[in-house]
């Protein structure tokens, strides 16, 4: 609806629905090219030169290749490919054109411009997911899930694959360093979105445990301590807390350290043991080595803590050292006597 001035009289118009649509000029092919190809280009100036500079975002990393022979450098800053002398668009457009078709795609309908290969996919995943749930996903699946509610309109598949073959499992995926999921391609924003999903499982092996008697839990416990802890690439020691009916009254953290090593103060252990009113403990640390075997150095720190506990009436119920896979019981392995 439009609106002109005839006179003095302001005349309203119904638009010409007749009329043909405008066809698209080639800069706007151009554009869509790009955006089928999972890229978004951007134009802007910096404040260090009045010239504009030509930024590419979206599924970069796919096409690394292609945007550095095209001329890019990237920023790391704004995760984004760089090209300051002149607007791409033409020369990725024709480097996109002179790549292979795409193979293995996941429609069953040949790639158009306006139609990549992946059309449909992620519908056909939802719909999955309502029909059956996810129990029968494998990690890649489950990760490509997470990947549709941060990254838009590109197939995700490739880096989910991609994240898993760096990484190993989607738990290291999920707790890997912010910086080595960017070197990765991992926007900030799937960045945040991983480390949200890490921290609500913890809660939620968490809530399995507090407030609860160990003994009735004890499956339960080693679980959680496994999800808080083997995908830690430093050493950090945790303390359990329990009051006079063994019952789990929190968790905390006491020390974080190195590869190898994390230094604990037995006299700050009994003092926050105090302050809870715990009248028993259960130590916990990892290796991230992946093995559990006790060290000397976690033998002789356990004494130590146990004595200064036992002078104050706490019990270390037990020392729990957790590993990649399994995990050793100071207890079981009857180094508490």
């Amino acid at each position: 609806m439009g609106r002109r001035k005839i006179g003095t009289a302001v005349v309203t118009t119904e638009p010409d629905t007749t009329a043909a649509p405008e066809a698209p000029t080639a800069d706007d092919a151009g554009l869509l090219t790009l955006l089928a190809a999972g890229l978004n280009v951007r134009a802007s100036r910096t404040r260090d030169t009045a010239q504009p500079v030509w930024r590419i975002s979206g599924n970069t990393h796919h096409h690394r290749t292609l945007l550095r022979d095209a001329g890019g450098t990237w920023n790391r800053l704004e995760q984004a490919w760089e090209f300051a002398e002149s607007d791409p668009t033409p020369r990725l457009v024709e480097a996109l054109a002179a790549l292979p078709a795409a193979a293995g795609h996941n429609s069953g309908q040949p790639a158009t411009p306006d139609r990549p290969h992946y059309w449909g996919h992620r519908q056909r995943v939802r719909d999955r997911v309502q029909a059956s749930g996810v129990e029968g996903f494998q990690d890649y699946e489950l990760l490509e899930l997470l990947l549709f509610h941060a990254i838009e309109r590109i197939d995700v598949k490739p880096l989910a694959k991609q994240l898993l073959a760096r990484f190993g499992t989607l738990g290291d995926v999920l707790s890997a360093d912010t910086e080595r999921l960017k070197d990765e391609g991992v926007d900030p924003r799937t960045v945040v979105l991983f480390r949200t999903v890490r921290e609500a499982g913890l809660r939620l092996a968490r809530r399995e445990v507090i407030d609860k008697p160990v003994i009735g839990s004890w499956q339960k416990l080693i679980d959680y301590c496994h999800a808080a802890l083997q995908y830690e690439k430093t050493e950090q020691f945790r303390i359990l807390f329990l009051d006079r009916k063994n019952v789990l009254i929190a968790d905390e953290v006491q020390q974080r350290g190195t590869v190898d090593h994390t230094p604990v103060y037995p006299r700050e252990v009994v003092k926050r043991a105090l302050e809870l009113n715990a009248s028993a403990l259960i130590l916990v640390h990892n290796h991230p080595s992946g093995d559990p075997t006790p060290s000397r150095a976690d033998i002789d720190m356990t004494k130590e803590v146990k004595v200064a506990a036992k002078a104050l009436g706490i019990e270390v119920h037990d020392h729990l050292v957790i590993g990649r896979k399994n995990h050793a019981s100071f207890r079981s392995l009857g180094l508490l006597s």
